[in-house]
């Protein structure tokens, strides 16, 4: 199959970085495994070898033919052919009757906006396997004060505890992109803090990283005052990337309590 551009398809083929990404995961037999954007069906092969179903979803209609030929006398592959963005997960996971386990080699160009859309669903995941832009690794696990601690660090934050599991030449794709990538385990979080679901938690920490630069005073300047940061314990001098998920979620707190 040719890659698509406008999918940002890069096609998994190298059998140790498979191998390796099968051991991170460890899958269980009655795991509810679910790949996102399978592609050629290499790490679907080497899964299905392993559990009693596995449901893919693939966006790509040609793709998505050949899975259904390659893989048909494997009763076991349950494939949705759809965007993972509009993907209802509370649906298969009460169908499933457990919490998902995702997995997969994202394209780069939807997978910042995949996390963000997969947030609300963490109370029905279990955890997430993903191939990323090395770039992108480099920000999930960014600690505070870091020059790659971010947005999107701070936004996962409250969800999932990340660690980076390995790096992947652009060797291992065909065709080989032109950046690294990285494989990231993202455990999903017990007791998700009330805080994370508010709107003024994604608008302070949007609004503190457009202007990272800038003292908390004046990149929050339409949210809160000076002193409303001070009585958060927080320096209003201070700048984002300093402040810990935590402290945001005091922030947006405050933020919550303000009349316009």
């Amino acid at each position: 199959m040719r890659a698509r551009k406008r999918f940002g398809q890069h096609f998994l083929h190298d059998p140790a970085v498979i191998g390796r990404i099968i051991a991170a995961i460890a899958p269980r037999a009655d795991d509810a495994l679910v790949e996102i954007g399978p592609g050629t069906g290499a790490l679907t092969a080497a899964l299905l070898d392993l559990v009693s179903r596995l449901d893919a979803i693939e966006i790509d209609s040609d793709l998505a033919a050949a899975l259904r030929r390659r893989f048909a006398a494997h009763g076991s592959l349950h494939l949705h052919e759809q965007d993972a963005l509009d993907f209802d997960w509370q649906a298969l996971a009460q169908d499933r009757g457990r919490r998902l386990r995702l997995v997969g080699n994202l394209p780069y160009n939807i997978s910042t906006p995949l996390l963000f859309a997969l947030l609300p669903h963490m109370p029905v995941i279990e955890d997430m396997h993903f191939m990323l832009q090395k770039e992108v690794v480099d920000r999930i696990v960014a600690p505070p004060g870091s020059r790659t601690y971010g947005r999107l660090t701070v936004m996962l934050a409250p969800f999932v505890t990340t660690v980076r599991v390995f790096d992947v030449g652009p060797g291992a794709f065909r065709p080989p992109p032109r950046v690294h990538s990285a494989v990231v385990r993202m455990q999903a979080r017990t007791g998700i803090p009330a805080w994370a679901a508010l709107p003024q938690y994604a608008a302070v920490v949007s609004a503190a990283f457009g202007q990272r630069r800038k003292q908390l005073r004046n990149s929050l300047s339409s949210l809160l005052e000076p002193a409303q940061m001070a009585a958060c314990g927080i320096d209003p001098q201070a700048r984002a990337e300093t402040l810990s998920s935590d402290q945001f979620g005091l922030l947006a707190q405050a933020a919550a309590l303000v009349v316009h």
